[in-house]
């Protein structure tokens, strides 16, 4: 029995993926058949060039990273402490990590990707946490201040230097992850109180 085409496409998909984190864009479309099971045709027939893979997998990745913010309880640091701990889990996580070295260099050569890769992720998730960081503001919850700019503070005291870390292998801070966590969120609020 010959598998589904969108079944072919989903195992091409995962193993362009799996390919691509682990050896970048030198991965090999004929390296990518053999991980899926597939024939060489059969991956040009569902994506006609290795930069199109590519450029489904990039999106993919970037889908994954995004973090879904639901409105924000009563409970800011509550909340701004659990949106944190998915972040840096994701973020700072093997495949997060994996993700970021893989997409990275690639940049130059997919300048539109890129961006829209930003809009759909990173600059998505800005935007729902300057929402979630202006209600606050408006209920002098927090102090005013432009909600974009402070979102994107706290998203990059979420990761920053971390991120280094694991890029280069160092290890983390010794506290554990949530009380990390924690101490950044709680610095954050210090510096947005009313």
């Amino acid at each position: 029995m010959t598998p589904a085409p969108n079944a072919n496409r989903s195992r091409v998909l995962r193993a362009a993926t799996s390919a691509f984190l682990a050896h970048g864009y030198r991965s090999s479309v004929d390296q990518i058949a053999r991980r899926a099971g597939v024939a060489k045709q059969t991956v040009y027939h569902h994506f006609p060039s290795k930069d199109l893979l590519f450029k489904d997998v990039a999106r993919e990745l970037a889908r994954r990273v995004l973090i879904e913010l639901e409105d924000a309880p009563r409970d800011l640091r509550g909340a701004l402490i659990a949106f944190g701990e998915a972040y840096r889990d994701r973020a700072l996580g093997a495949q997060g990590i994996a993700t970021f070295r893989t997409l990275v260099p690639e940049i130059p050569r997919f300048r539109a990707l890129a961006r829209a890769m930003y809009a759909a992720s990173a600059g998505e998730m800005a935007r729902r946490l300057s929402q979630v960081i202006g209600r606050a503001m408006d209920e002098d919850r927090l102090r005013r201040e432009d909600p974009r700019f402070a979102a994107e503070l706290l998203l990059g005291m979420l990761v920053g230097h971390d991120r280094i870390k694991r890029l280069f292998g160092v290890a983390l801070a010794e506290e554990s992850e949530p009380d990390r966590t924690a101490r950044i969120v709680d610095c954050f609020l210090r510096a947005f109180t009313p």
